[in-house]
């Protein structure tokens, strides 16, 4: 398929998806947020891509949601076409790995979307944030939940109702984002940590997403027995049993993805 807004290349097992609206600051409008949805679409039913990375370019993640498409908006036309739902949401239920590599801007949507991801790596030029405020609105796409979930109540409190921006090491020191790397080295740090996690069995690497995302919906006591149901169902695969006997020949295993 042909792309207007994006960008999709794969390398190996790898694919990376480029928000492509540079002039707009990669703001995300339907069109290319539809995109990124069929893309997804795409890649999961490609058994030969293991993990995805979500990018901008340096100067931006992106800066937010396209308010121009926005502004005429009333609450029944977003209620019954609800564009969040079906474009924006297809990151949060991709099964397979994602992750985003974020530098310079991530607002409003923007850092709304790279939460969805499985986790952030960022450059030390990024910066997050919920301004929606200032537009006389509040964050639709999952922002005051996640972002909470994130960084705890006070700092989401406080990003959400002034608006201000937190930049890269504020991010990572409140457990926004994993890492922090120079902006020359972001893309190939997530390269790197891509090709790791599409070189797993698939099987246990959807499976862990999972659970680690439904603990966050469970009592510890019920999220420690989902893990262990979870964890005995991987000894139903061949890759559970060429990842063990791999490691007690001392060799690198070979893992079919079944």
């Amino acid at each position: 398929m042909a792309y207007e807004l994006i960008e999709l290349d794969t390398d190996g097992r790898v694919a990376t998806i480029r928000l492509n609206r540079p002039k707009a600051l990669n703001a995300l409008n339907s069109e290319m947020m539809g995109e990124v949805a069929q893309a997804l679409a795409d890649l999961e039913a490609d058994d030969g891509i293991g993990c995805v990375i979500l990018t901008g370019n340096e100067k931006a993640f992106a800066a937010g949601a396209d308010i121009k498409e926005m502004v005429d908006g009333d609450y029944l036309s977003n209620y019954k076409h609800d564009p969040f739902e079906a474009n924006h949401c297809a990151i949060e239920r991709f099964r397979k790995p994602i992750i985003a590599a974020v530098s310079g801007y991530a607002l409003g949507g923007g850092c709304e979307i790279a939460m969805m991801c499985d986790f952030i790596i960022a450059s030390d030029t990024a910066k997050f944030g919920q301004p929606e405020i200032n537009l006389g609105v509040i964050p639709g796409i999952g922002g005051t939940q996640r972002l909470a979930r994130a960084v705890g109540k006070a700092k989401a409190m406080d990003l959400c109702l002034t608006g201000r921006m937190m930049d890269a090491s504020e991010a990572e020191h409140s457990g926004l984002v994993a890492r922090v790397v120079p902006v020359d080295d972001l893309m190939d740090t997530v390269n790197d940590a891509a090709k790791k996690i599409a070189g797993h069995s698939q099987p246990a690497n959807m499976i862990l997403k999972e659970v680690i995302e439904a603990g966050y919906e469970m009592s510890l006591r019920e999220g420690i027995r989902f893990e262990r149901r979870m964890f005995q169902s991987l000894f139903t695969t061949e890759d559970q049993k060429e990842g063990m006997n791999a490691f007690i020949e001392k060799r690198k295993p070979h893992f079919k993805n079944r």
